[in-house]
């Protein structure tokens, strides 16, 4: 089987990201990366859906963004902002985070002789972010093809962006088709140590309406026990 590394940050974008891996026939390599951010809970789920995803090795980094990177989710004295709170690029944004993370994975997958890396990035309902977009994808593959011994030897290297192009409520029923059990992620900013959400921000909304839209039932759990 070829290999891919998968970028799997325990929310439902990057477990469907994984799991379209799975079923185009990779063997699976997934990586998660504690940056600090402020809802760590997002690596429990990760370690749960791969397990649940049975990948092939599941590697977790621990590299200390929040001396460098000044976000919301870095910087706990932050305000997470309620849904259309924020105009323009949100301060949830943490500079050059995909970017970072890529550089990662692509490391791992020179050491593994794998050509491709998936990421779940989406750039239809998401937060505004400019590293979610397909021409950033697009000029990372380009510069991952230029900076490494792998392209060099003219093995391209391909990241793959399955979800891209795709709406949440899109995303959503693909991942139910490929038997993905959302109850296992965690996709809130602010998600407490039990990975419960707190229905207020950017991340929660999105989700939610992306459920809705899906017409499939939500099993997000909720800090506050009248969230619906």
């Amino acid at each position: 089987m070829k290999k891919a590394v998968v970028l799997l940050s325990g929310g439902m974008d990057s477990a469907t990201t994984l799991a379209i891996a799975r079923q185009n026939g990779f063997a699976c390599y997934a990586l998660s990366v504690d940056y600090g951010q402020r809802h760590a809970a997002e690596l429990v789920a990760a370690a749960r859906i791969g397990q649940s995803l049975q990948v092939s090795d599941h590697q977790f980094l621990k590299l200390d963004l929040t001396v460098l990177a000044s976000s919301a989710l870095t910087d706990l004295s932050a305000t997470v902002p309620v849904h259309g709170a924020s105009i323009g690029i949100p301060v949830t944004y943490v500079p050059a985070r995909n970017t970072i993370m890529l550089s990662l994975a692509l490391a791992w997958a020179e050491v593994l002789d794998s050509q491709d890396i998936f990421i779940g990035v989406t750039a239809v309902d998401y937060s505004g972010y400019p590293d979610c977009r397909p021409d950033y994808v697009d000029a990372f593959e380009k510069m991952a093809n230029l900076a490494t011994k792998t392209g060099r030897e003219g093995k391209r290297l391909t990241i793959h962006a399955p979800l891209v192009d795709l709406s949440k409520c899109e995303i959503i029923r693909r991942g139910v088709e490929l038997g993905i059990d959302y109850g296992l992620t965690v996709s809130c900013y602010q998600a407490d140590e039990a990975g419960l959400a707190c229905g207020q921000c950017d991340a929660c909304y999105i989700r939610r309406a992306g459920f809705e839209a899906a017409n499939i039932p939500d099993p997000t759990l909720y800090q506050d026990k009248q969230m619906v």
